[in-house]
Order: C-alpha cells, then sequence, then structure tokens
C-alpha cells in the first residue's frame, strides 16, 4: 500500500486526478484547494463547474479548517455513524471555488478507509471525491464497471483494491444548519 500512496500523492501534488477506492464507490480525486485540478475532474466527469464536490478528510478535527461554524453535534454524527456518512455544512472556506456549492456548503465526509486515511494524512489537505463515472451515466459498484473513458482519462490509477467484487453503495448525505439542525438527503 505504501508505493500506491506515494503514487496517487505525487499525483495530487502535480494537481493531477486519481481514480482511487474510498469508504464508498470508486472515487475521481484531486486536490480539493487546486482550482485547475478540480476544472479536471468536472472535464473528466463532463459535468456542469456549477456542481459541488465531497471533500474527504481524515480526521474530524480538521473539519473546521474547512467549514467557518462547526455544530458540536457533527462531532457526534461522525463519531457514531454506522455507514459512510456525508455531512453538508455552510460555511465553506480554504476550498477551491468550484468545490463549494453556490450557497456556500459544500460535502464533508471524514474516512474510516485505511488507504484513504493514510493518503489524506499524507497530503495534508482535504481530496474531491465524485463517483469515477460521466456525469448522467450510473456510478459504478465495482472498478471493474468503470469505464474505459474515465480510465484512459485520470492522471494514475490507484493499484488497490481493484478485485474487490463486492458493490460498496454512496454514503448517507444529511444537511447541517449551523444551530444544529439536520435533515436527510440520502439514505
Amino acid at each position: 500500500m505504501r508505493t500506491e500512496i506515494e503514487k496517487a500523492l505525487n499525483t495530487l501534488k502535480s494537481g493531477g486526478v486519481i481514480l482511487y477506492p474510498t469508504d464508498t464507490v470508486w472515487g475521481l480525486g484531486c486536490d480539493a484547494t487546486n482550482e485547475e485540478a478540480v476544472a479536471k475532474v468536472n472535464s473528466i466527469k463532463g459535468r456542469a463547474s456549477d456542481k459541488s464536490f465531497i471533500i474527504l478528510l481524515d480526521n474530524d478535527s480538521k473539519i473546521q479548517s474547512y467549514i467557518t461554524e462547526v455544530p458540536d453535534v457533527a462531532y457526534d454524527l461522525i463519531e457514531y455513524a454506522e455507514n459512510p456518512l456525508t455531512i453538508i455544512f455552510s460555511g465553506a472556506k480554504n476550498l477551491a471555488k468550484s468545490v463549494i456549492n453556490a450557497d456556500g456548503t459544500v460535502g464533508v465526509r471524514v474516512v474510516k478507509h485505511d488507504f484513504c486515511q493514510q493518503l489524506l494524512q499524507r497530503f495534508r489537505k482535504p481530496i474531491t471525491s465524485t463517483s469515477a463515472n460521466i456525469s448522467g451515466d450510473p456510478t459504478p459498484q465495482i472498478f471493474d464497471e468503470i469505464s474505459d473513458k474515465i480510465k484512459d482519462a485520470v492522471d494514475y490509477i490507484v493499484d488497490w483494491e481493484q478485485e474487490i467484487s463486492t458493490p460498496k453503495k454512496p454514503s448517507t448525505i444529511m444537511k447541517l444548519a449551523p444551530g444544529g439542525q439536520f435533515s436527510f438527503i440520502r439514505r
């Protein structure tokens, strides 16, 4: 795994896009603070540049670096979530503009996936996570379902967990207001 983390890390640092395994489905990832890298992900997916992203972090203590005001309940939600959980927060900051939704929100997921955690710890910045498909196409559940068009367009394909044939599901998504009220977007 160490070699794959190094290769992915070098790609991210150079502004490239990686195709990588996550705690949910395979994702397209880049430096979430690099506007040009984010534009490249949008181009690969063929999606509108005004569609926001999910960012991945390795630790909930880093959320406050990218969100203006983090309600205390967020930490409990993350700690006790049984499945991968993406929380949409208001007041996004310190990210590429195209990562942030027009209303100032961004989805954040603290990963509990060994590869992602180690990559994020080494990179020390958030990584975008968006499903590895052309916009409008079905989300691939396993590596073998990812189209060659996606594979050919990225700068690096992580050679880790490609053989896993058990389908994974996207994360649960909830929106969390600054006052702590939350609602489910996807369960």
